[in-house]
């Protein structure tokens, strides 16, 4: 008989589990287990199954429920193991049986061998050891107060296991396989220094040292903000020391650069730089190999006019698509043809606070070795001396999250060997020979993809059915994958399929779409809130509707002319929050899937707020 409290609890007899399912007696079974042989005393049960509060006939339920349990262990011809004793009740099991002892165990002899010298066969060991937990530790069974408390210590331990399990791995020298776990590791627990410093080393091992400095500005930026801390003294050690290795920090320019006079183009630019390297880490993404190409084709294409302005592509989608991960893929893909350096700026366009374009040129322009004396203040003088920089240089630039082609029109470098990419949720209209790139969710196949990069192949072969679940209940949207793929990866044993089966049952799915900064609802809201009030009430209202519907359908639940609920369709169509096709002469228009889902719940939030049903006359709505 084998007792499992590494995650759901289990007692397995052959290949049979026959732990209680009522919740109550599960309760009792899983405190019994980890107390092995030691008497539980009646008082720690009571206040276990009812805290403060046990009801008159607590003595006589908890009776009944030891009846239960020692029942179970008789059918199995194992009646001997739960014993009565004059204080309590005491499971009698050997430590062999427990799943939570050998896991122990391995940690020593995983300890042990460390410090004989073996870093290799030490980090074999405590990979096994992790590798049996198949979740959260008593995933399954409600805790009281002292349940609590040993599930709070069985996860410290486990914590400290992973710790240790990271260390030797980098000590052995396995820097790109720990890559993807630690990136996983710091989304999900944001003020860890271990696990960012851990990442830094792995990078700057894998000749990623840009890519480890961003790592600790993340970190920086995450305990600045929640906790008004700086990073401790090993993160600023490491961070120092990827400052100044292999090539010095950038140094003022050895000759003096006037600021431009106003409206006039300076032909100064800073000497002896290195080519600044800005892009974020390359993400991992699934699929997407034409939009990835199509990218490539447009950015790395010579320019029509030998002296005309740079390449520009514009990528735009609904919220959580993909649109940065693509843009920041394709142009790490296109490093090696700009030379010269790659810049990247977040515009902050979905957001309330969409960045300054004058902040921004200033940033570049300290990237490309101006010292901050030397940089105008006006946004005109600014864009001046970017050109003046960029002339003759091959540059790349990528524009993430733009609010509008006002915003993006000023940072855009002039040089015909230079390029830009954009990103946008919303179609950016009056941007001069720009190519645009519109990208949907993946198909099926490319989100199972997605799915496996974060879980694991293996598991998403064992449980496909369950998979293709998970991706249906998720619209193949890269930003809900990502959520519940992180969900599950931090619950190795957690069926795919009841995964699903949960998701899709909810009536609020949304709030399930959300782990760690991964918020897909945020996303939702942000668009929103980019709507004027009469489009907000409108696509909220339209959800009522079926699931397709045309601009006549729309303009009679609206009591408006059609002409004027076209328009506004085409309002959200600009946004990426409504989709359309053409069948049979009659242009349709639908949600996606989780974009109808958010205004069902816009509606309802409306109609529960007293605001009634949203106005239909578009003369009350303006």
């Amino acid at each position: 008989m084998e007792f499992r409290v590494l995650g759901s609890f289990e007692i397995m007899l052959a290949e049979e589990n026959i732990a209680p399912t009522a919740p109550k007696p599960r309760q009792v079974a899983a405190l019994l287990a980890l107390r092995r042989n030691s008497v539980v005393r009646t008082s720690e049960l009571i206040d276990e199954l009812w805290e403060d509060d046990p009801p008159v006939s607590a003595m006589t339920t908890l009776q009944t429920y030891i009846y239960k349990l020692r029942k179970i262990f008789q059918r199995c011809g194992a009646g001997e193991v739960l014993q009565t004793r004059p204080a309590g009740y005491m499971l009698a099991v050997p430590d062999e049986d427990v799943d939570l002892h050998w896991f122990e165990q391995a940690i020593k002899e995983g300890r042990a061998v460390l410090d004989r010298g073996d870093p290799v066969r030490a980090a074999e060991i405590l990979a096994d050891a992790l590798a049996m937990w198949r979740g959260p530790a008593l995933v399954d069974v409600l805790a009281g107060n002292l349940l609590s408390a040993y599930v709070a210590r069985l996860e410290e331990v486990r914590f400290r296991a992973l710790e240790l399990r990271i260390e030797t791995d980098l000590k052995v020298g396995r820097h790109l396989e720990l890559i993807g776990e630690l990136k996983s590791l710091v989304v999900r627990y944001p003020l860890h220094e271990g696990f960012h410093t851990s990442l830094m080393t792995a990078l700057h091992h894998s000749g990623r040292r840009y890519e480890a400095l961003d790592v600790y500005r993340t970190l920086r930026g995450n305990l600045v903000e929640q906790l008004g801390l700086e990073p401790g003294r090993e993160a600023r050690e490491l961070h120092q020391s990827l400052l100044s290795a292999d090539a010095p920090a950038p140094s003022a320019p050895s000759s003096a650069v006037t600021a431009p006079a106003p409206a006039r183009a300076p032909a100064a630019e800073p000497a002896d730089d290195p080519a600044p390297a800005r892009l974020p880490a390359d993400p991992e993404i699934a699929g997407r190999g034409t939009d990835v190409a199509e990218v490539c084709e447009q950015v790395a294409a010579a320019p029509p006019e030998p002296r005309g302005t740079g390449r520009l592509t514009v990528i735009s989608g609904m919220p959580g698509v993909g649109k940065t991960a693509l843009a920041v893929h394709a142009a790490h893909r296109l490093r090696s043809a700009f030379p010269d350096g790659q810049l990247y700026a977040d515009l902050g366009g979905s957001t309330d606070r969409a960045r300054d374009p004058a902040e921004v040129l200033h940033a570049f322009l300290r990237a490309l070795g101006f010292p901050g004396h030397q940089i105008p203040d006006g946004l005109r003088d600014r864009g001046a001396l970017l050109s003046a920089a960029a002339a003759g240089r091959g540059l790349l630039m990528v524009l993430d999250d733009a609010a509008s082609a006002a915003q993006v029109r000023p940072l855009l470098p002039g040089g015909p060997r230079c390029a830009a990419v954009v990103t946008s949720r919303r179609r950016l209209e009056g941007l001069a020979g720009a190519r645009n790139i519109e990208i949907d969710v993946l198909n099926r196949a490319d989100g199972i993809e997605l799915l496996a990069r974060i879980v694991g192949g293996p598991r998403i072969r064992r449980e496909r059915a369950g998979a293709e679940l998970l991706v249906d209940a998720c619209d193949s949207l890269p930003l809900a994958l990502r959520c519940i793929g992180d969900r599950l990866a931090a619950m190795p044993g957690y069926p795919l399929g009841r995964m699903a089966e949960e998701l899709t049952r909810t009536p609020q799915r949304l709030p399930e779409l959300r782990f760690g900064d991964l918020d897909l609802r945020s996303r939702f809201d942000s668009s929103y809130a980019r709507l004027g009030d009469r489009e907000r009430g409108v696509f909220a209202l339209l959800s009522m509707l079926p699931a397709e519907f045309t601009a006549d359908t729309a303009a009679d639940l609206l009591g408006w002319d059609v002409a004027e609920a076209r328009r506004t369709l085409d309002h959200f169509l600009n946004h990426h929050l409504m989709r359309c096709a053409q069948e049979g002469g009659a242009v349709r228009y639908r949600y996606p899937k989780l974009a109808r889902m958010y205004a069902r719940e816009r509606l309802t939030s409306l109609v529960q707020s007293g605001a009634g049903e949203p106005a239909r006359s578009p003369a009350s709505m303006a």
